[in-house]
C-alpha cells in the first residue's frame, strides 16, 4: 500500500536561506529574533550572518565543511546557523542540555568537523573535540571588518544543510544528514498547507539537539515571522507560557510530552494563551489523546493540534493530521495523517512488497525528505537506506522500523516499533499496546512501560503510573487491566509516580525508568 503525497513543483535551487534573503530585501525592519529583551531586525540578522560566512570561507570552511554549534538558545546562534548555511556549509547542533559524557560521545562520532561555535558557557563541554572552538563574541570586532553582503557560494539542493545525532536501532549515536531540498520541501509544505505567514511568530520549547528543533528554528524566517527563544537552556513550562502570554506567539512545535506539561499548566493555572495559538505541531512518540482532551474541548479552544510523524532520517515530519478529526471510539490509536507535499509512505513487506490496505506492514519513506544516509556510517544501519523498484522505477527509499498500516480513510496508523516487540511468557508483544491499555484506566493520568531482565534472562515488563489523583494499588490494576489484557500482558510491576521524566528532547525518558527498575524495591511509589 502506498500513500502519495501531493505533487508541489520547487524552485530549480531550493535553498533554505535563500527564502529567509528575500524576506531580508523586502522586509528589512521586521523582527526576525527575540531573545532575553533583545531583538534583531531581518536586515541584521542577515548582515551578521553574512560576516560569519565569509568568515568560514575565508578560513576554508566552505561549501561541504561541518561546522558543530554548541550554544543556548540565543540571537548568536541563529547567527551561526544562517551563516554556516551560507557558507555552504552544514551545521551539527550539540545540546548543551546534555551530560558531559554524552556530549563527548557525540564528539567522537563526527568525522572532519571544521570547527565548533562555542560561548563562554559552553566552550568547556566541546573540548575534548580537537576542533577549533570560536566565541562570536570574541570575534565581534573582526567580524565588523567583514563584507555585510552574501559570500558568493553556490548551494544546491543536494547540499547537505545539517546533520542532527539519532540513536538508531543499535542505540549508538549516528549522524543524520539532511539536504536542502528536503528541509526547503518540508517548510515549503507548512507554509502552503497551513497558511503560515508572517505573522505566523514562534516560539521554541525543544532543546536544540531535537531533530524537531531543526524546523522549530527556521520555519519563521522561511515564512518572514518573528522568533521567539527562551532564555532557559532546559524546557520551563512557566517561561513558555509566560511567553506565549506575552508575545503574540502563533506556532509551537514540540514532543507530544512536551505538549502534555503546556496543557496541564494551562488546565491548572487558567488563561488561554496555548488555547488562541493558530498551531501546535507535534509528535515524536506515541500520543496519549486523552491528555489533550480536556483542553482540545474547552470552551474558546481555537488552536489547531497537528499530530505528525517522521523520523531524523527523514527531515523529521512525513505526515499530518488534525487531531479535530479524532474520534476515541472508531479508532484505536489516533492516526498521524497523510503525507506531506513530495512524500509518499510505503506499507511494505519482510521482503520490501506492498502489503494491502489495513494489513500492518513496515513503514517506509520515499521522496524529497530522504536524507543523505548516516555521516560516516558502514554499518548495518545504512542499509536502511535502500532503492526499490516501484512500477519499473527505481525509488530511493528509508526503512523506518515502524510498524504501521493504513486505515479505511486513508491515513497512517503508526503501531510501534517492530523491533520493540519482546517476548514475554512465550508470547511476543509491544509494550506500547499494555501503556495504552493502561492509559484508558479510570484514575490513569497517563503510564509508560519499560522492559527489564531478570536473572534467568526473562523479560519483564514494569509499568510507571501517573495517577489522577490518590496512588491505585497494584491489584487493582492488575485485575482491572485483565479484563482487556492477556495475562502475559500484564505487567509484573506497577509504580506510582508523580510524573514521568522526560529526556532533554521533551519525550519520556526511559533510560531514568529502566534504572529505577534496577533498583531494589521500595514500593509503590517514586519520586523518578
Amino acid at each position: 500500500m502506498i500513500l502519495q503525497g501531493k505533487r508541489v513543483a520547487l524552485p530549480p535551487s531550493p535553498v533554505v536561506h535563500r527564502r529567509f534573503e528575500e524576506h531580508a530585501r523586502t522586509t528589512p525592519d521586521a523582527l526576525a529574533v527575540v531573545w532575553s529583551g533583545r531583538q534583531v531586525t531581518y536586515a541584521e540578522l542577515d548582515a551578521r550572518a553574512n560576516r560569519f560566512a565569509h568568515f568560514l570561507t575565508a578560513h576554508g570552511h566552505g561549501r561541504g565543511a561541518k561546522v558543530g554549534i554548541c550554544l543556548d538558545y540565543s540571537i548568536d546562534m541563529i547567527v551561526a546557523i544562517l551563516g554556516t548555511l551560507k557558507a555552504g556549509a552544514a551545521y551539527i547542533p550539540f545540546d548543551p542540555a546534555y551530560p558531559a559524557a554524552r556530549l563527548h560521545l557525540l564528539l567522537g562520532q563526527v568525522p572532519d568537523l571544521a570547527l565548533i561555535v562555542a560561548s563562554p558557557a559552553t566552550a568547556a563541554m566541546v573540548e575534548p573535540a580537537g576542533a577549533e572552538v570560536i566565541d562570536l563574541e570574541q570575534l565581534a570586532g573582526h567580524l565588523a571588518t567583514l563584507p555585510a553582503t552574501g559570500p558568493d557560494v553556490h548551494v544546491t539542493g543536494d547540499d547537505l544543510c545539517y546533520a542532527v545525532f539519532t540513536s538508531g536501532s543499535t542505540g549508538t549515536p549516528k549522524l543524520a544528514a539532511v539536504r536542502h531540498e528536503g528541509w526547503f520541501n518540508l517548510m515549503n509544505w507548512l507554509q502552503l498547507e497551513y497558511g503560515l505567514h508572517r505573522g505566523s511568530h514562534n516560539l521554541v520549547v525543544s532543546a536544540f539537539g531535537f531533530d524537531l528543533s531543526q524546523r522549530a528554528l527556521m520555519t519563521p524566517l522561511f515564512c518572514g515571522a518573528t522568533q521567539h527563544l527562551m532564555a532557559s537552556r532546559n524546557f520551563d513550562a512557566m517561561l513558555a507560557h509566560r511567553m506565549l502570554t506575552q508575545y503574540d506567539i502563533r506556532v509551537v512545535h514540540c514532543a507530544s510530552s512536551t505538549l502534555y506539561l503546556l496543557v496541564d499548566w494551562e488546565n491548572a493555572r487558567g488563561g488561554d494563551a496555548l488555547a488562541r495559538l493558530d498551531y501546535v505541531l507535534f509528535g515524536g512518540e506515541p500520543l496519549k489523546s486523552e491528555r489533550l482532551t480536556r483542553f482540545a474541548r474547552r470552551p474558546g479552544t481555537t488552536c489547531t493540534l497537528l499530530h505528525q510523524y517522521g523520523v531524523a532520517e527523514c527531515t523529521d515530519v512525513a505526515t499530518s493530521y488534525d487531531l479535530a478529526h479524532y474520534r476515541p471510539g472508531e479508532h484505536d490509536i489516533a492516526p498521524v495523517g497523510r503525507p506531506a507535499h513530495n512524500t509518499a509512505i510505503h506499507l511494505l513487506d519482510a521482503e520490501l512488497r506492498e502489503v494491502p490496505a489495513g494489513q500492518y506492514g513496515e513503514i517506509c519513506i520515499s521522496g524529497a525528505g530522504v536524507g543523505a544516509g548516516y555521516l560516516g556510517g558502514s554499518g548495518p544501519e545504512n542499509a536502511k537506506f535502500t532503492t526499490v523498484d516501484v512500477e519499473g522505477t527505481p525509488l530511493r527509499l528509508y526503512r523506518t522500523g515502524d510498524r504501521g498500516l493504513i486505515d479505511d480513510r486513508g491515513q497512517l496508523v503508526v503501531a510501534g516499533r517492530m523491533d520493540a516487540q519482546v517476548k514475554v511468557r512465550g508470547m511476543r508483544i509491544d509494550p506500547t499496546d499494555v501503556e495504552r491499555a493502561l492509559g484508558r484506566l479510570t484514575g490513569v493520568r497517563e503510564a509508560a512501560v519499560v522492559v527489564t531482565y531478570n536473572d534467568g534472562g526473562e523479560a519483564e515488563l514494569n509499568a510507571f503510573v501517573v495517577p489522577l489523583g490518590n496512588d491505585l494499588a497494584e491489584d487493582d490494576l492488575r485485575t482491572r487491566l485483565l479484563w482487556t489484557l492477556p495475562r502475559n500482558m500484564v505487567p509484573s510491576r506497577f509504580t506510582n509516580i508523580w510524573r514521568l521524566p522526560l529526556s532533554p528532547h521533551g519525550k519520556v525518558d526511559r533510560a531514568a525508568l529502566a534504572d529505577v527498575c534496577r533498583t531494589p524495591y521500595a514500593g509503590s511509589n517514586s519520586q523518578a
